[in-house]
């Protein structure tokens, strides 16, 4: 078996398939065995597993999900690493390749006909620039059991910050409604090829399987949410007057007061419940 994360064969193999990195994809390939290897065993990938894995460049991560699971399926956009892929990990046989843009595939039809009587799981190492679509797009489909990506570590961060803290945003509580997430472990730049400037983590959201806590709205929670941290310098009163325009500061004030919140408190210090509460009491308003 390859080892797909040594630097020498690497630029063999690339360089064989006229292969070049884009920056416009975002493209680093991992030089660290170990990486790999931590992801598909934290991420919980064995035999009862079907994983969806999204940009696997290369295929050092396809190969280490290959090795555990029943079925993977990759998503690859780039089609010139079709070769490549053919020669690296071309050898297993539950391995699926689909070169296609992962946010225009049906993930639903893929999930039901790829992992039928499987655990559903998703892993990525992902470009930097297409992190918060593809968070948003896997966790908003309720498909996969956890989603495991490789991200940059202030993304990391800002995912499992707490609220009140510099790092806490509107995404922050978007991906604690969906899943629980945590940080698994730091990757440095070294690990990579070309070495990206900055460190990255990988971080695993284990999927709630309801809410957190009762929500009467989805739509009105997010609102109340985007509007909160749309101004984040004002107060919670004059963001959610630019998000409901319709109730008024001064009606909205007393909503907040009746939950017993104060209208001065910023928004970026609530918890996932306290949003809640104030996004049911305004969704009763209508």
């Amino acid at each position: 078996m390859m080892n797909l994360c040594n630097i020498d064969q690497i630029k063999e193999i690339l360089g064989r398939h006229g292969f070049r990195f884009s920056k416009a994809k975002g493209q680093n390939f991992l030089t660290a065995s170990w990486v790999p290897e931590q992801i598909a065993l934290q991420a919980g990938v064995d035999e009862t597993a079907g994983v969806l894995e999204i940009g696997p460049g290369m295929g050092p991560l396809t190969q280490q999900l290959c090795l555990r699971a029943k079925k993977v399926v990759a998503i690859e956009v780039d089609t010139s690493l079709k070769p490549v892929l053919q020669e690296t990990v071309g050898e297993f046989d539950n391995l699926t390749i689909l070169f296609e843009n992962a946010m225009k595939t049906d993930l639903a039809a893929l999930v039901a006909e790829q992992f039928q009587g499987l655990r559903p799981l998703a892993c990525a190492n992902l470009p930097y620039y297409i992190t918060s679509p593809i968070l948003t797009l896997l966790l908003e489909s309720r498909l996969f059991e956890s989603v495991t990506v490789m991200v940059q570590k202030e993304v990391a961060q800002r995912i499992c910050a707490a609220p009140g803290s510099a790092e806490y945003s509107a995404f922050t509580v978007f991906c604690g409604y969906y899943a629980e997430p945590e940080i698994l472990f730091d990757v440095p730049p070294s690990c990579f090829i070309p070495q990206p400037k900055v460190t990255s983590s990988v971080i695993t959201l284990r999927t709630r399987k309801a809410p957190p806590c009762p929500i009467d709205d989805e739509q009105t929670f997010f609102r109340v949410v985007r509007s909160s941290f749309a101004m984040r310098r004002k107060t919670l009163v004059n963001g959610l007057a630019a998000g409901f325009p319709h109730l008024g500061k001064d009606r909205l004030a007393a909503i907040l007061e009746d939950t017993g919140f104060s209208p001065q408190i910023r928004g970026e210090r609530l918890s996932i419940e306290a949003f809640a509460r104030i996004a049911n009491a305004i969704y009763r308003e209508h």
